[in-house]
């Protein structure tokens, strides 16, 4: 049995999404129309910033990285060396493939990477340096030929970490922009700002909107809303702990769902209480109360099986696993953005540092797709060759009576002048191999 000693007070947000859509449609217009132009005007409206081009010159990237200091610049690249060796690690897992499927039928793929790659590294609220290392990282390690990036300017100047953490993760253009007008400049490309292929990267509300929309325009790496968190957790871990990873998560917006989900009523308790202490001396505690309050849910159930079953429906993007077996969890669960097993871990690690992707699905997305990751970043592309002319005519009368199946006659043709010519058989015009 599953019982809810707090649940989630908000249901239904139609209207607002419609809105939303609404807004981020007419923003996305402005800018295709009204190109550098409309960027400009956006970016004084939104972000308080007015430049002559957007793009950071050399000498503005280079103050930026002189300026960190010796223990800033060791962490940002600690945190990329582990990016890039679990991004090249999962690379080195994908390989290009040749086989012989029948004698003379040669068939393979390649993983290409996608040449202009768009990376959005949010930081209105926060300077999100990490999402830096996320996607410019992994799109480099992919082998994509252009990486540029787009971000806010935080409180109104040029957000020089992130600007850092984008040149030390390899970024080709940096520009100082954010929102619908980064998304829509980097798609659509301006006078100034050539076109991407792909678009990567979280964002707010409406950066998540624009890529939804832009899909298909360009590709995107996965629709992305506000973080959430789930900790599963039993007896074996105390309230204090299971507090403090469900508020860390929280504070990223007033929209972040936190769950604990247990099999212990005594630890969803403590849990409670603990947070409520917490919330007290929490200096984001502002936005975590209010995130706690509407989205955050404790959910007691009696099996560990019953855990497992309740964790696939909800589908988090984090997944804190802190249980007796937590590899059970592991080894159970199908639905779910990244998995953090054991006590010793915790979802900051893969926010921030520890080297897996904090890109991943939301709103249940894990139901069917993973997070970002290197192969997001590359293209496999089939190919295929016939050696003989046997082989072909093989094929051929396989082929030919398939179209005439379906009722494709010039298909069935391709096929049969095939047939005719290195099989010898005088097949008539639209008409199957006998």
């Amino acid at each position: 049995m599953i019982r809810h000693l707090k649940a989630s007070r908000l249901t239904g947000e139609a209207a607002q999404a419609a809105a939303l859509t609404k807004a981020v449609e007419a923003l996305l217009a402005e800018v295709e129309k009204g190109g550098d132009q409309a960027v400009r005007a956006l970016s004084v409206k939104f972000d308080g910033l007015d430049r002559k081009s957007y793009r950071l010159t050399d000498a503005e990237i280079k103050r930026c990285v002189d300026g960190l200091t010796s223990r800033q610049r060791t962490d940002i690249e600690f945190a990329q060396v582990q990016v890039r060796n679990f991004a090249q690690a999962q690379k080195d897992a994908l390989r290009d493939i040749e086989v012989e499927t029948l004698p003379g039928v040669v068939l393979g793929h390649k993983n290409i990477p996608i040449a202009n790659v768009g990376c959005y590294v949010p930081g209105g609220k926060y300077p999100l340096l990490a999402s830096a290392h996320m996607s410019v990282l992994t799109a480099k390690v992919a082998g994509c030929e252009r990486v540029i990036t787009c971000a806010p300017p935080f409180q109104g100047e040029i957000a020089p970490l992130i600007v850092a953490a984008q040149h030390l993760a390899g970024a080709d253009e940096i520009y100082c922009l954010g929102g619908v007008q980064a998304i829509a400049a980097m798609a659509f490309g301006t006078e100034t700002i050539a076109p991407v292929d792909m678009l990567a990267g979280p964002g707010n509300a409406y950066v998540a909107e624009a890529k939804r929309l832009l899909f298909g325009r360009v590709g995107i790496d996965l629709f992305a809303g506000p973080t959430e968190t789930l900790v599963i957790a039993d007896g074996t871990v105390d309230g204090e702990l299971c507090a403090t990873d469900l508020l860390g998560q929280a504070e990223h917006g007033i929209n972040s769902p936190a769950v604990l989900l247990t099999n212990s009523e005594k630890l969803a308790r403590d849990t409670l209480a603990e947070i409520e202490r917490l919330l007290k001396i929490l200096p984001t505690a502002e936005i975590a109360r209010k995130a706690w309050d509407d989205y955050g849910e404790v959910i007691v159930c009696d099996t560990v099986d019953e855990m497992v079953k309740e964790a696939d429906r909800i589908a988090s993007e984090h997944v804190q696993v802190m249980t007796a077996e937590p590899d059970y969890f592991l080894h159970k669960m199908k639905n779910y953005g990244a998995l953090f097993l054991g006590a010793r871990t915790t979802v900051a690690y893969g926010d921030k540092v520890i080297g897996t992707n904090h890109t991943l699905p939301t709103k249940k997305a894990a139901r069917y797709t993973g997070g970002l990751w290197v192969g997001k970043f590359l293209k496999t592309c089939t190919y295929q060759r016939i050696l003989t002319d046997e082989a072909s005519a093989v094929i051929g009368e396989h082929c030919s009576r398939l179209c005439i199946m379906e009722g494709f006659v010039g298909h069935a043709e391709q096929a049969n002048i095939r047939v005719r010519r290195y099989g010898g058989k005088n097949v008539p015009y639209g008409v199957a191999v006998e």
